[in-house]
């Protein structure tokens, strides 16, 4: 169904094995969780600025995605726009979908839309985003931009100011959207709502951002994401922070994975030392964690240069971008290592009823911004 435009993967070799991941104590890693922090300003904008749903979007979607080809094995496959993928200030990083929201059930339709949504970070203006992709044969294949803000101000006055953070991960769950952020101290999640989309004024200029009097900028763009709470990373004593840079969703075990972009001892620019990757679990009856949350999970794993982590079911996928690598642990024994893109990114797990669970992941190379599923049996 989709044509090969520029190929940045090759054909799957065979795997190689690896040592496996060390099982640690995860007592040592807890989250605080608060989901009312900016309740009653979201609420104010959104009868101030005005509210669109994700259907609404959708229907409003304004820039084209195109067939690519990213690794022989895919089965999907689209690069962005133009302006998207030669943009030297923004550059491409979380992926989640529908098919995380709400699962299998009505073919994995998020209010009536199957989409896909990634996480950009920009440098110019400095801010975060969420490129939304139709993915459904029933809509053109277009997508739109949200720009993800923290409300500022007061309920009687509200206003916004841009996220300036990395994005690195996004796992959506229900309404709720969550983001990494590697740039909180010791860091953690922002967490958006997916029903609660803010409209706002294409007018004034690129650098207007929140509100101007009566009414709301968002550097000329027609939707914003509020963020309504707040993730906080907690640690043991001695224990090292997390390096937050990385998340999705495990949506059997009803929990999120997180993991850590470390360098080995070649690199002084990054954090070196033994990567992580820790399990939370969300609280029963719905996609939000506890007050506070002990980890169920957590390893030590043989990899470094981590962008992409997966899991399913208590199944484990890294994906490296430095190494060209995509690693499966089943829970036990030795890591099953198989070839993998160029500037590969993060992973989120598609579950279908009716046809072969994928893996979807994304490449962020300035020219070739492309997103891709593969079948997880094959990397398995």
């Amino acid at each position: 169904m989709l044509g090969a435009v520029a190929a940045t993967g090759a054909s799957l070799a065979p795997a190689q094995a690896a040592p496996a991941p060390t099982t640690v104590d995860p007592a040592a890693f807890r989250l605080t969780a608060d989901y009312t922090k900016y309740t009653a300003r979201v609420e104010a904008l959104l009868e101030q600025a005005g509210r669109a749903s994700v259907s609404q979007v959708m229907d409003d979607a304004n820039h084209e995605r195109t067939p690519a080809t990213v690794i022989d094995t895919q089965v999907h496959g689209f690069r962005f726009a133009t302006s998207d993928e030669n943009d030297p200030d923004a550059f491409p990083q979380g992926i989640a979908t529908s098919r995380d929201a709400v699962g299998t059930a009505g073919n994995g339709r998020y209010d009536g839309r199957q989409v896909i949504a990634v996480s950009f970070y920009n440098n110019s203006p400095k801010s975060s985003r969420i490129n939304l992709i139709d993915w459904d044969a029933n809509y053109p294949n277009a997508y739109r931009r949200i720009l993800l803000v923290e409300p500022t101000g007061t309920a009687e006055e509200p206003s916004f100011r841009d996220v300036e953070i990395h994005a690195g991960g996004i796992a959506w769950y229900g309404d709720l959207l969550y983001v990494a952020d590697s740039a909180a101290k010791p860091g953690g999640m922002r967490v958006f709502d997916m029903s609660k989309i803010l409209t706002t004024d294409t007018g004034g200029t690129k650098d207007q951002i929140g509100r101007v009097g009566d009414t709301f900028y968002a550097h000329n763009y027609a939707y914003v994401l509020p963020q309504v709470g707040t993730i906080s990373s907690e640690l043991e004593a001695g224990t090292e922070p997390l390096v937050w840079s990385t998340i999705s969703l495990d949506r059997v075990t009803r929990s999120i994975v997180m993991t850590e972009y470390r360098c080995d001892d070649s690199c002084d620019n990054y954090p070196t030392g033994t990567t992580r990757a820790v399990r939370f679990d969300f609280q029963d009856g719905g996609p939000t964690s506890a007050g506070t949350t002990t980890a169920s999970e957590a390893l030590e794993v043989p990899l470094h240069f981590l962008n992409g982590v997966g899991s399913h079911n208590g199944r484990w996928w890294f994906n490296s971008s430095r190494h060209k690598t995509l690693s499966y642990w089943s829970g036990e024994g030795a890591l099953t290592t198989y070839p993998w893109v160029s500037w590969g990114q993060s992973i989120s797990y598609w579950e279908d009823a009716d046809g072969p669970d994928l893996l979807w992941s994304l490449t962020e190379g300035e020219g070739f911004r492309a997103v891709f599923a593969v079948k997880q049996a094959g990397y398995s």
